[in-house]
Parts: structure tokens; C-alpha cells; sequence
């Protein structure tokens, strides 16, 4: 077997060995690497495969971890990981215990900023920049993100900042033209016509080259030639965005060269003030299935290297193609059923209904909070607008969820998908915090079902509900196989359902904990202990009645719930109770421990966080010893 380049790379100043032909070489063994480890552990293929040269030119460039490299979002920073000592490790990418799919500043020195969601970078590195240490030592600090990165608010106040304070800072714009999805919005057309300006750019690349080639005056000429031409670039450039918010704009550039980008970084990292680099990749580069599907190969479990196809099929429909199979079906009988989503109409399952009714369906890129608020907008006139978001980026929008639609009442429909544990993505994907952030909002109804045909129905109550805003949250993946009804039925908002009665405890679960719950109680069952189990379907408004009922009846309650314990639908359980001047009854409430959890498969991270049907029924039974044993010493007392 010959012997690798990439087994020579322990850091990027080995990098500084080689030549570029043989940093071509290295890009070409990075991708096989990546693709080999992504195929059996899943991931992010398609964007990492299209940053490997702009990976090398920028490690062979600066020095990181003396220069700071922030990589926006981080789902691309598979080579960067490999090229900074993690190559022997590279294999444990996303498994418990192993490496993280993002970067971690705890990971690597070389990871200057942890990220997972879109848009950080560019404020990130402005504030590294702005460090008066980081300036007198002549650092450098250089934010990566994509151009549907750009979609989002918080990266034009990062440049608007960095504009207006002229500190050094290079901001690398990856441009492959998709987010997750095809990008839309103004600002991606715009950055089509850069990209599709030949004018200006030949003149550039003209001037440029007969200008160095005058002897003794070709580096003064090219200096003036550089000047005039910026003044000339509004006339021949659709648009001067960048420069007008302060930034110098190199490009685009020919981001699978890296003779070219070498050359392109070491031209301008002693530039003083803002730059921005347009650099054009091709996402999945390589990986002939990644290139012709991006979209699906963006994130992805495990595959079949030679093919591309997925390796595990699952049986039942996911929550999410229940979701978006149910939206269609109500939209077909509601005109004014409107869907809205940012930047992931395959991920939330409204790829279908986009197809189905364009008209009707907004993607309004990664802009989360425009997102709600422009819903809000719609509610106002009547519509009846559907938003799509996973879990952990509908925190992004947290104001506007509380100031635009429930301050106003607004009969904004929230579908959070990714509820819960999510898995191999780690702490910057779990979707643990909605139940407590979204409960102690005034006006809202926020519901969770237990399988994919009770979210059917919660879907169809949401549309029908017209007197406030409502959310709905689903965990990720497959469904439980439940049969599905053919026209959904609506719930009664705050009513649970018993599903089991029993006479020594209440397990009040709600959402992907209720199945959990019911295996719990046939393990106690065969304990002799009997227990009641009660879907609770709302975390608010709560069922009052049956809540009480059960508590009155078993004096003991165990609530379950994939979220954090912190406020979350236990904490609400027990000041439903205390507000009732219920006293005397024992509670014990299991959730997300107060820790934000690493990445792992959900089957692993459950049970870390003792939330098995095993530990269910263990501290169910603990719970009852405990009661019986201050029985027994008030007896003996």
C-alpha cells in the first residue's frame, strides 16, 4: 500500500512542505478519507467536501492556532480537523467519546470558536480582532461562512460592525450557491451576478498581469492599477454591497484551486482593515452522488460508499413526513393554510408541500427570527401561517416568539421538529429547552405527541385553533408504526389521555416519553407495584382534572420528559399542584439533568440520562419505598 501524504500531517505547518502539486494530492486523499469515515458514521459530507483546497490555502497560509480561523456553523470543518492532529481519531467523528462533528474549543486549540448554528463566525472573529493583545501581536482573524450564512441578521451586524470599526479581519465567503437547500432571497441573487460579472474581473486579471511584467515599476504599477480599478468596479460590478459596508472585495475566486487561493491569502493577509474574499466551491465536490444531490447528502447517517445509498431504511414513516403529509392534506382543503420555513424545506418535510403549493410556501433562508415575525405579519390578515423550525434554532427567534405572535395573540402555528435528543450532533442540536423556554410564555398552547398519528392530530388541531398561537413539538427520526388515520382528528386542547390505570403510582408522561412510560409500568407490574400512565399530550395549558385526580388517588407522581428538568413539564406538573394546595403527595421528576450533553447515538444519551424504561420503573419504585419508609418511622415514632 503507498503510503499517504496525509499520514504525514500531524499539524499545519507540515503542511508548509509541500508543494502545490502535492497539495493537490493531499486534497484528493483528504476527500477519500472523509468520505471512507462519513460512509460508516454519518455526518456532513457534501459541505466539508467542497471546502478541502480553501482547508489547505488557509492552513498553509496563516497560522492557526496563533491566527484564529472561525468556521461558520463548523459542518465543514471535517479537513480542518484532520489537518490539525485529530487525523488518528478522525474515525471516532460524532460516536460517543469521539470526536465532535463541530468545531470544540475544548477539542483543539486550533478550533477558535465552538459553532453548530449558521451566521456566528463573522461577529466571533470581529471580536477576536478587536482584542488589543490579539492587534499588537499582528494576529490575524479569519471567518469562513457560506454564502447562506448570509441570509441571516446577526452576520450584517458582524459586518456592519466590522465596517464601521476597520479592525483587521478577513472574512472568507464560501459561495456553493446552498445552505442546507437551494439559497433564495435578494442577497443570493446578488452574489450570482458577482459571480457571472466577467467584465471587470478580466480587466482585473489583465491589468494586473502586464502591469508586474514592466520592469522595476511592475509592483508600484500594479499598486496604481489596483486603485484605479477599484474605482472603476461600481461600473462594471452589479453592486458595491461589501465595499459599501467597508470591506475590500476580492473576487471570486476559484475555490478548488489552491495555487491560486495560496496565492489569493498571502496577497492579502497583511492588508490592513476589513477584506472579504468571494471564493466559488461546488458542495460535495468529489463524491460524484454528493455533487448531483447536495441537499441530501448536507447531513446524513451512514451509506454505502460506492453508491451513495443510505444503509438503513426505517420501517415506519418519520415524524417529520407525518408533519409534512398532513399539511398537505389540510392545505388542499384550506386555502389560506401557508407554510414557512428557514432554509430546510427537506429537513422540516415541507419539500412536498413547496412542490404542491409554491404560491403559498416562503423560505425565507436562514433568518429565523424574520421568519416568525413575517408570520406574525400573515396572521394579521387572516392567513393561516405554518412555521417549520428544528427545536435548537427556534431559540434564534425566541423574541419574536414572545413580542410578535404571542404578545399579539397571533394564531401562529409552530411545528418544532428535532425535539429532544438528536443524537450524533451534538449539544448544539438538542432540542432540550423548548418545553421550559416555551411554557412561560402568556397565551401560548404548546402540545407533544406521543407517536406520529397522535401528531397528525395535534397538527390538524393547531389549523383549526384560531384564538392564539400554538406549537407543536415532535422528536427526530422514525415513527412508533402506528396506524394512521385517514382524516386526523382534532384533540381537546389541554385534555391528556389515561392509557393505563393503576392504583400505586401516576408515571405522567408526555411526548416520545409516553411509549417509554408504558414499558416502565409492565416491568413494575411485575413487581406487584401498579401504575397508572397518563399521556399528558400538553404541556400547557395542563389537564387540571386528571392531573389532580392522580395525585389525589396514588399519592405518587413520576413525570417523564425529553427535555430539561429546569422548568421544564415536570417543574409545571408540580406548580399546578402546589397552586392547588395539594399537599402530601410525593413527586419525582426525570428529565435532561442540568448539563448540556455530547454527542452520542439518543439510545446511549437516554440512558446516561436515566430516562430507559428500566430506570422509569426503578425510580418509580424508589419513590414508593421512600414513602413507605417515612410511613414506618412516623409508626415507630
Amino acid at each position: 500500500m503507498m503510503t499517504r501524504l496525509l499520514d504525514a500531517i500531524d499539524s499545519p505547518q507540515d503542511l508548509r512542505k509541500l508543494d502545490v502539486g502535492e497539495l493537490e494530492m493531499l486534497a484528493e486523499e483528504l476527500r477519500d478519507e472523509i468520505i471512507r469515515v462519513v460512509s460508516r458514521t454519518g455526518g456532513h459530507l457534501a459541505p466539508s467536501l467542497g471546502v478541502v483546497e480553501l482547508t489547505l490555502a488557509l492552513h498553509y497560509v496563516f497560522d492557526s492556532p496563533r491566527d484564529r480561523i472561525v468556521w461558520d456553523v463548523g459542518h465543514q470543518s471535517y479537513a480542518h480537523k484532520l489537518l490539525t492532529g485529530r487525523r488518528e481519531r478522525f474515525q471516532t467523528l460524532r460516536q460517543y467519546g469521539g470526536i465532535s462533528g463541530f468545531p470544540r474549543r475544548e477539542e483543539s486549540p486550533h478550533d477558535s470558536f465552538g459553532t453548530g448554528h449558521a451566521s456566528t463566525s463573522i461577529s466571533a472573529a470581529l471580536g477576536m480582532a478587536c482584542s488589543p493583545k490579539f492587534a499588537e501581536e499582528g494576529r490575524r482573524a479569519i471567518a469562513v461562512i457560506g454564502d447562506g450564512s448570509l441570509t441571516a441578521g446577526l452576520a450584517f451586524e458582524g459586518l456592519n460592525q466590522a465596517g464601521h470599526l476597520k479592525r483587521d479581519l478577513i472574512v472568507v465567503v464560501n459561495d456553493n450557491r446552498m445552505s442546507i437547500s437551494k439559497n433564495v432571497g435578494a442577497l443570493s441573487q446578488y452574489l450570482t451576478r458577482l459571480r457571472t460579472a466577467p467584465t471587470y474581473h478580466r480587466l482585473e486579471s489583465e491589468v494586473w498581469e502586464i502591469m508586474g511584467k514592466i520592469p522595476a515599476i511592475g509592483e508600484k504599477a500594479r499598486d496604481l492599477a489596483s486603485r484605479a480599478l477599484e474605482g472603476m468596479r461600481g461600473v462594471f460590478v452589479p453592486g458595491v454591497l461589501f465595499e459599501e459596508l467597508g470591506f475590500k472585495y476580492y473576487g471570486p475566486l476559484d475555490g478548488h484551486n489552491v495555487g491560486l487561493l495560496i496565492e489569493a491569502f498571502e496577497r492579502v493577509k497583511h492588508i490592513e482593515g476589513p477584506l472579504l474574499l468571494h471564493v466559488i466551491t461546488t458542495k460535495g465536490k468529489g463524491y460524484q452522488p454528493a455533487e448531483e444531490d447536495a441537499s441530501r447528502f448536507h447531513g446524513l447517517g451512514s451509506f454505502d460508499k460506492a453508491t451513495g445509498s443510505l444503509k438503513a431504511k426505517p420501517k415506519a414513516i418519520s415524524y417529520t413526513e407525518a408533519f409534512g403529509r398532513t399539511l398537505v392534506s389540510l392545505a388542499d382543503e384550506d386555502e389560506k393554510i401557508v407554510a414557512i420555513t428557514a432554509a430546510m424545506p427537506a429537513g422540516t418535510g415541507l419539500a412536498h408541500f413547496a412542490k404542491t403549493y409554491p404560491e403559498r410556501f416562503f423560505d425565507v433562508g436562514i433568518a429565523e427570527q424574520h421568519a416568525v415575525t413575517f408570520a406574525a405579519g400573515l396572521a394579521t390578515e387572516g392567513m393561516k401561517p405554518v412555521v417549520a423550525l428544528y427545536s435548537s434554532f427556534l431559540q434564534r427567534a425566541y423574541d419574536q416568539v414572545i413580542h410578535d405572535a404571542c404578545l399579539q395573540n397571533l394564531p401562529v402555528r409552530f411545528m418544532i421538529d428535532r425535539g429532544g435528543i438528536v443524537g450524533d450532533d451534538g449539544p448544539t442540536h438538542h432540542g432540550v429547552f423548548d418545553f421550559s423556554f416555551l411554557r412561560t410564555v402568556p397565551n401560548l398552547v404548546l402540545a407533544s405527541p406521543k407517536d406520529e398519528n397522535e401528531l397528525a392530530a395535534m397538527v390538524c388541531t393547531a389549523l383549526k385553533y384560531d384564538d392564539g398561537p400554538f406549537a407543536v413539538r415532535y422528536p427526530r427520526g422514525a415513527g412508533l408504526g402506528v396506524r394512521m388515520d385517514f382524516r386526523p382528528a382534532t384533540l381537546p386542547i389541554g385534555k391528556a389521555e389515561r392509557l393505563r390505570s393503576g392504583t400505586d403510582v401516576c408515571l405522567l408522561a408526555i411526548g416520545s416519553m409516553v411509549a417509554t412510560a408504558l414499558e416502565a409500568a409492565d416491568r413494575l407490574a411485575e413487581d406487584g407495584i401498579y401504575a397508572s400512565v397518563v399521556n399528558a399530550r400538553f404541556v400547557k395549558p395542563l389537564d387540571r382534572d386528571l392531573i389532580l385526580e392522580e395525585a389525589v388517588r396514588t399519592g405518587h407522581i413520576v413525570t417523564v420528559e425529553e427535555n430539561a428538568v429546569a422548568g421544564g413539564f415536570g417543574a409545571a406538573v408540580m406548580e399546578l399542584l402546589q397552586a392547588e394546595g395539594v399537599y402530601g403527595v410525593r413527586v419525582r421528576s426525570l428529565g435532561i439533568p442540568d448539563e448540556f450533553l455530547e454527542h452520542g447515538s439518543r439510545t446511549r444519551l437516554l440512558a446516561n440520562c436515566r430516562l430507559t424504561s428500566d430506570d422509569i420503573a426503578e425510580s418509580a419504585g424508589a419513590l414508593l419505598r421512600s414513602s413507605r419508609n417515612v410511613l414506618r418511622e412516623e409508626a415507630e415514632r
